[in-house]
């Protein structure tokens, strides 16, 4: 009997597999997205691309872009009443259309 791991992937299986349609490489214009401060963005983690991915436990997360970090995004994202950074690649995060009057 070995023990259980507990690496960064783990209890992820679901949430890092992709359907037989989107399997593959990513486009490019997928890596080469770009935000601006104040944009508004969802956690979409493309699993075949390890460079920039986010925890698991924020997908589908949706936040505000604050700052840029290399070429990863600062998200900011409240979890509960905490607010949290994170720092994700392009590939990683979808914008999202929010309607400002």
């Amino acid at each position: 009997m070995s023990k259980m791991s507990h690496g960064p992937r783990s209890g992820s299986r679901m949430k890092m597999t992709k359907s037989i349609k989107e399997r593959g490489f990513p486009k490019v214009n997928d890596m080469v997205r770009s935000f601006e401060i104040g944009d508004y963005a969802a956690v979409h983690i493309n699993p075949s691309i390890h460079d920039g991915m986010p925890f698991h436990n924020f997908q589908g997360k949706t936040g505000v872009i604050v700052d840029k970090q290399g070429e990863c995004y600062v998200l900011a994202i409240s979890v509960g009443s905490v607010r949290k950074k994170l720092v994700a690649a392009p590939v990683h995060l979808k914008k999202i259309d929010v309607g400002k009057n």
